[in-house]
C-alpha cells in the first residue's frame, strides 16, 4: 500500500491550518512557504478538501484557506480519505463480488484485517492531536 502525494501533502497542509486555526484564514504563500508546496497543488488539494467539507476558501486580501471544523473534530482518515478514496489493500476488500474467489479466499480476511487496522489508526489521530505531538513542538536534543 502507498498513499500517494495527494494523501500525504493534504495531511500536512491540513495539519499546517489546525496549528493556525486561531489565526483565521491561511494563505497559500505562507502554506507553500511551511510544507515546500507549489502554490498551485495547494490549490488542487485544498479544492478537493474543500468539496470534502473539510477546509474552506475565502477570498479577499486576508483571505486563503480555514478548516471548516475544529481541529479535534477532522481525523487523519477524513482527510485522506477525501483525498485518495476508500483503504482497500486488494480490490476485494472493498467489492467481494471483485473476485471469484473472495468468498473462499484464504487471503482476503488478511487484507481486510490490515485494511481495517489502518482506518482505525488514521481514525484515532485527529489534526489537533497530530499538532500537539509534531516536531515543531518538539526539542531536539544531541548527545555526542
Amino acid at each position: 500500500m502507498k498513499i500517494s502525494t495527494k494523501g500525504r501533502y493534504g495531511l500536512r497542509l491540513m495539519v499546517s491550518l489546525a496549528a493556525h486555526a486561531d489565526e483565521g484564514p491561511v494563505g497559500v504563500d505562507v502554506l507553500s512557504r511551511e510544507q515546500a508546496i507549489s502554490s498551485n497543488y495547494i490549490h488542487v488539494l485544498m479544492g478537493s478538501l474543500t468539496a470534502a467539507g473539510l477546509a474552506r476558501s475565502l477570498r479577499g486580501p486576508n483571505g486563503g484557506y480555514e478548516l471548516s471544523r475544529s481541529p479535534g473534530e477532522i481525523s487523519a482518515l477524513d482527510v485522506v480519505a477525501a483525498l485518495e478514496g476508500a483503504i482497500d489493500l486488494a480490490s476485494c476488500v472493498g467489492s467481494a463480488g471483485s473476485c471469484d474467489r473472495s468468498v473462499d479466499c484464504t487471503t482476503r480476511e488478511v487484507w481486510s484485517k490490515v485494511a481495517a487496522a489502518v482506518e482505525s489508526v488514521l481514525e484515532e489521530l485527529t489534526l489537533d492531536k497530530m499538532v500537539r505531538s509534531g516536531v515543531h513542538n518538539e526539542s531536539i536534543e544531541y548527545y555526542i
